[in-house]
Order: C-alpha cells, then sequence, then structure tokens
C-alpha cells in the first residue's frame, strides 16, 4: 500500500501533470461563482478534455475541478449576500455580516483555509478506509455490488432536498435514458428509433451539460441582469481570518468531520452538510456562552467550510469503493473512470491500488493550491457577479455545446441537449431535484450488468437472503417508512407553507409553479414510460428484462406522483393559473429556447466557429444591449478561444453544411 501511494505522488514531478490539475482548479474557481453551474459544471465543461488525454491527466484536471468549486463560491455570499451556490447560502449569516462590518477580508481567509483543511482531512478519512474497506470490498460479489448501486441511487432522490416522489420518478428517467445504444447484455440496439446517432447513446456530457448548464443558462438569459449591482468592496483582516482558523481549530476538526461523514451518505449533499456544521458549531458556541452566530461570528463561516470540502473529499468513498457517486461531479468523475475503462469497486481496490491514491494525492494537491489561488482571485471572482448574464451567456452557449458534442460528433446532441435543458428548467420549477437523474443515468449500464449476473448465477432466493442485500433491504425499507412519517408530520404542522425548500428548484428566483404544471408533467412522465415499457416488449428475452423492470418502476413512481397531484388539485380548490409574473418569465424563457435554436441553426450553418461568432454577435447586440464595437471586440474573443480550443487542445470543431 505503501508502494501505491509513493508511486502516485512520484507522478506529479512531471510539471504536465501540476499543470493539468492547475487548470482543473482555476476551473472550478471560476465555474464556483456562476450560479447554479458549480460542480457539475465544472466538471462537464473539462469532459471533452478526457477524449485527447492521457488517463491521469484527465482525472487531474477533473479532480482539480471538484475540490475548489465549494472554496470559490462562498465569494458572492460573503462578499455580496448573493449566494453562489445553494450550499453557499449559510455563508449569508456571518459571513456577509462580517463584510458589512468591512471584514469582509477575515471572513474569505478564514472560509478558503478552513475549506483546504476540511479538504484535507476528508482525503485522510479515505486513506485510512482504503485498507479497513479493502477486504469486505474484495468479498463483494455481483448480488452485493447491485443492491450497493440501486441504495445509492434510492438514497441520492430520497435525501435530495424536493419532491421526493419525483426525485424517485427523475432517477427512473435517467435510467432509461441511460439505456439508450447498444445493450450490455445482448447484442441489440434500444430505444434508437431508427437514428444513428442515439446507437452509441446519448453521451454522459451531453446529458450532464443538458440537464445542468444548458438549463442554467436559460434562466441566466431570462434574468437579463447582472447578479450584483453596486459597490464591490472585500474589506480587509485577512491575516485575522487566518488566525481565526487556528483559534477555533476545533470547529474545523468537528466541521470536517461532519462533511466527511455526509459525503459518505449518496444524496444527502453540500447543502444539508454546511447548515448541519453550522448547527452543530452554534451549538457549541451556546454551550461556552459565547455564541455570537448571526451577527458576525467567524465560526459560523469556519464550520461549513471546512464540511463543505469535507463533503466533496468524503464523497469520493463511495465513488471509488463501490462504485456509488455520493454527488453529481461524482457521477461524472464515475464516467470518466468508466470511459478509461477503469470500474471503481472491488476490482479497482484489488488491481488499481495506485490509481487511487493517485487521485487522493490529486485531491489533496488540488485543496492547497485552490486556497492559494482564491486568495488571489476573490476580487475578478466577484465582479463577474458584476456582469450582466446575456455577457456571460454569449459565451458560455458556444463552450457548452462544443464540449457536448465531443463525445459522440453528432450535430443531433445538440437538439438532445436542448431538450435535457428545458427538461432541467422544468425539474428547477417544479421542486425536482436534477442530481439524482445524472447519477442513475451514469449507472444504468453497471446496474444492468451486475443486475443479469445476479439473476443469471443466483435464485431468487440466494441472492435476496445474502446478509449484505438483506441490510441493504432493511436500510431502504426504514428510509422509505421515515420519508412516509416526515412527509405526513410537515403537511400536519406546516400547511399552506411555502414549497421553496432548499431545493434546486428554489436556487431559481421566481414564482412557484401552479398545481397543473406539476400535474402536467406527472402525465408527461407517464406517457414516458409506457412508451418505454412498449418499445421494451419487442427486445430480445435477455435485452428487455431490465428496461422492463425500469419501465414498470417509472410507471408506478409516476401513477403515484399523478394522485399525489390531483389530490394537492382538489385540496387548493383548482388547477391553478399562470399569473403576471409568471406569463412574463415563460415568455422570456421561451425567447431563450428561440435563440438557442438560433444558434444550433447557425452552427448547422456555418460550423462551430462562423456559426458561433454570428450567434455572438447577434445576440449581443440584440439581448445584452451591448455597443457594437465591443460587442464585436468580444465576438472575436469568442471565436479566438474556440480557434484555440481546436488548435491547442484538439478539440473537434461541428462542420456545417455551408463551411
Amino acid at each position: 500500500m505503501l508502494d501505491a501511494a509513493t508511486s502516485a505522488l512520484a507522478q506529479f514531478a512531471d510539471p504536465t501533470m501540476l499543470l493539468y490539475l492547475a487548470v482543473g482548479v482555476v476551473v472550478g474557481l471560476i465555474i464556483g461563482v456562476i450560479p447554479g453551474l458549480g460542480g457539475t459544471g465544472a466538471v462537464a465543461v473539462l469532459l471533452p478534455f478526457v477524449f485527447v488525454l492521457e488517463p491521469e491527466q484527465a482525472i487531474a484536471m477533473i479532480i482539480g475541478a471538484v475540490a475548489v468549486v465549494h472554496t470559490s463560491d462562498v465569494i458572492t455570499s460573503v462578499v455580496l449576500g448573493i449566494p453562489g451556490s445553494a450550499s453557499a447560502s449559510v455563508f449569508l449569516l456571518d459571513g456577509h455580516s462580517m463584510a458589512q462590518k468591512g471584514q469582509g477580508g477575515r471572513a474569505l481567509s478564514a472560509s478558503f483555509l478552513s475549506s483546504m483543511v476540511g479538504g484535507l482531512i476528508g482525503i485522510v478519512a479515505l486513506t485510512l478506509v482504503v485498507p479497513v474497506a479493502q477486504p469486505l470490498v474484495s468479498a463483494f460479489g455481483s448480488p452485493e455490488v447491485f443492491a450497493l448501486i440501486v441504495m445509492g441511487i434510492f438514497l441520492t432522490a430520497t435525501l435530495s432536498k424536493g419532491n421526493v416522489v419525483k426525485g424517485l420518478m427523475i432517477s427512473a428517467f435517467g435510467l432509461a435514458l441511460g439505456l439508450v445504444g447498444v445493450s450490455p447484455v445482448s447484442a441489440e440496439y434500444r430505444y434508437t428509433l431508427g437514428s444513428e446517432y442515439l446507437t452509441e447513446g446519448i453521451g454522459l456530457v451531453a446529458a450532464a451539460l443538458g440537464i445542468f448548464g444548458v438549463a442554467e443558462i436559460i434562466d441566466l438569459v431570462a434574468q437579463k441582469k447582472a447578479v450584483a449591482s453596486g459597490k464591490l468592496d472585500l474589506g480587509g483582516g485577512w491575516g485575522r481570518g487566518a488566525r481565526d482558523v487556528l483559534r477555533h481549530k476545533g470547529d474545523v476538526l468537528r466541521g470536517s468531520a461532519v462533511g466527511v461523514g455526509v459525503g459518505i451518505l449518496p444524496g444527502v449533499g453540500a447543502t444539508a452538510g454546511s447548515w448541519l456544521a453550522y448547527g452543530q458549531a452554534q451549538a457549541f458556541a451556546a454551550r461556552r456562552g459565547t455564541s455570537s452566530f448571526g451577527k458576525g461570528d467567524p465560526r459560523g463561516v469556519i464550520a461549513p467550510s471546512a464540511a463543505s470540502n469535507g463533503i466533496e473529499s468524503g464523497a469520493l468513498i463511495p465513488t471509488l469503493l463501490f462504485g456509488v457517486p455520493g454527488a453529481a461531479p461524482f457521477a461524472l468523475l464515475l464516467g470518466v473512470l468508466l470511459i478509461f475503462g477503469v470500474q471503481p469497486g472491488p476490482n479497482l481496490i484489488q488491481n488499481d491500488l495506485d490509481l487511487v491514491y493517485f487521485i487522493v494525492w490529486s485531491f489533496a494537491i488540488a485543496s492547497v493550491v485552490g486556497a492559494g489561488l482564491a486568495f488571489f482571485m476573490a476580487r475578478p471572482l466577484a465582479r463577474l457577479s458584476f456582469v450582466s448574464f446575456p455577457v456571460l451567456a454569449a459565451a458560455l452557449i458556444p463552450i457548452l455545446f462544443m464540449s457536448g458534442f465531443q463525445e459522440p460528433l453528432n450535430l443531433n446532441v445538440f437538439y438532445v441537449m436542448l431538450l435535457l435543458g428545458v427538461v432541467g428548467w422544468i425539474c428547477k420549477v417544479t421542486d425536482i431535484p436534477r442530481a439524482p437523474f445524472l447519477i442513475a443515468y451514469v449507472l444504468a449500464i453497471p446496474l444492468e450488468r451486475y443486475f443479469f449476473l445476479t439473476v443469471s448465477v443466483f435464485t431468487p432466493a440466494e441472492w435476496l437472503t445474502r446478509p449484505f442485500v438483506a441490510i441493504v433491504a432493511l436500510v431502504l425499507a426504514a428510509v422509505t417508512v421515515a420519508s412516509v412519517v416526515m412527509a405526513w408530520r410537515r403537511r400536519r404542522t406546516a400547511v399552506g407553507e411555502s414549497r421553496s425548500e432548499a431545493s434546486e428548484a428554489s436556487e431559481a428566483s421566481g414564482p412557484a409553479a401552479p398545481p397543473f404544471v406539476d400535474l402536467a408533467v406527472s402525465l408527461g412522465a407517464l406517457l414516458f414510460f409506457l412508451a418505454a415499457v412498449l418499445l421494451a416488449t419487442g427486445f430480445s428475452a435477455s435485452g428487455k428484462v431490465f428496461p422492463l423492470a425500469v419501465g414498470g418502476i417509472g410507471l408506478l413512481l409516476a401513477g403515484i406522483s399523478l394522485v399525489k397531484d390531483l389530490v394537492r388539485i382538489r385540496a387548493e380548490d383548482g388547477l391553478g393559473r399562470f399569473d403576471d409574473a409568471w406569463k412574463s418569465r415563460l415568455r422570456v424563457v421561451l425567447t431563450s429556447v428561440a435563440w438557442l435554436l438560433g444558434f444550433i441553426w447557425a452552427v448547422f450553418g456555418l460550423g462551430m466557429i462562423a456559426g458561433s461568432a454570428l450567434f455572438a454577435v447577434v445576440f449581443l447586440l440584440v439581448v445584452a444591449r451591448m455597443r457594437a464595437l465591443p460587442a464585436l471586440i468580444y465576438t472575436a474573443c469568442i471565436a479566438g478561444a474556440l480557434f484555440a480550443l481546436v488548435e491547442l487542445a484538439e478539440l473537434v470543431p461541428p462542420a456545417g453544411y455551408l463551411l
């Protein structure tokens, strides 16, 4: 084991390895401050480079981005009072209060250093867990791995904030889309609808960027304004913040421990972990009689900062040891490993232990480098919040779509990304968590493979009664009962309470969707799963078993969701209607979708660089209302960046019909 750790560390003697790690860190810091994109967006933007890099280089770059996203998303929360992500909302209490007193630098300094320590403690936990877990993981057979994947998907959907039933339903949707293409258990294509593009599946990058990135772009353009306005003032106290971390080291350690524990559990997420860490720090301070939480107490920044990065490093434990990603960014990391033929779980621990320690060292180094860079990049990153959303979107749209093109090298992927973007936007406004979709999508093929191996080798009585499978079944039953009881209690104690709880839906500003929108989502899901079942009946005997199971479960969940929506409509005396605010929002969102279609058609006709340039200049003049000369200069920069990606990074640009 020591040899594997030493060998992994030796790879960083290569300067190019550190360079790729640094690129990931910088991208993660930048994307982290853009609301809605976060770690998933940062990893998805970098995924296309996986296809032109060596495995270790690509993994180092991806880990670099994941390790620092929660280091930078605190900046706008502290300085501007605007959370860069849902998990960063906790910093509005004490971090922003400190900034209002002219101590923004103190809060940021304490946050950056605590975040670094939290990440390192999580990595130490992973290092200690590997030798202990190795015998257990090595003893796993296909029934245990199958049960573990099912538990991961179920817990992600159940524990994520938002509508639980629809969270499970979106998981089934992700599984169904993950089955598109070549069957892993039979020599046939499934759900391709005669499309050559779909024979290779939808593509991980397209799915991730569509459901997260494009959905956020639609909202960014819809707002037509910058996140912040007014004066940017970081304040002072940078050195004092470092001393706060040393003085409150107990809060750093406890916050890190909370983060690692939450990270191990799929679906709990950074938001819940940050608030849990804040709560325990507040409780400790109250017992000592020294609490000033909510009024600018540095411990209110230190504990959740340590937890946020502890969550990210802690989520590596289930991802690497069991092949079950703890959060959406790690679903993409799992996809990267699968692209290189690396299967996380028992085989990874037995055969590629040096790769595990390479990931460990990558995360540790990225945590340190990210904290250092954050001190220098805090001001320019905060300034991004003063840039108009359409101005950002003009550059993000070509980059996101070009990234999605790299895996299939087929222009039809643009339509799929746009469609998934609309689905992602609907999820936001109807309180449906999106992380379960991506995790289920990535795990669809491994889940079917282990399911097929399990039912082929074991009888139901044999594999269902294995100890670990029985324990997983009990856990799932307990979680289900607890969810039902909690939902019943909430209905009794919070009748009429706003549905805008801490979820991805609540990240979007705007009014709650009227009841008939939820009803339409349930009906649409019911029709989708019905079609999936009907198409599955035409597959081979072995190829249709799992699709029928997924479709059947999806139909059941859609039916339950439909009943719940009808009960809600009856309780609220009607289907509801779009008020003026909703009508205005829909008009702008539909306009945003039309602009994205215009971009797609421009690329189809003129190719990536020329089409993006034409789109950008028109978009900047009409939507961003930029003056002609700055619009032309910015457009030239966008085209130059795309050209550099083609020439230097060896990305493949879509060719147009005319150019």
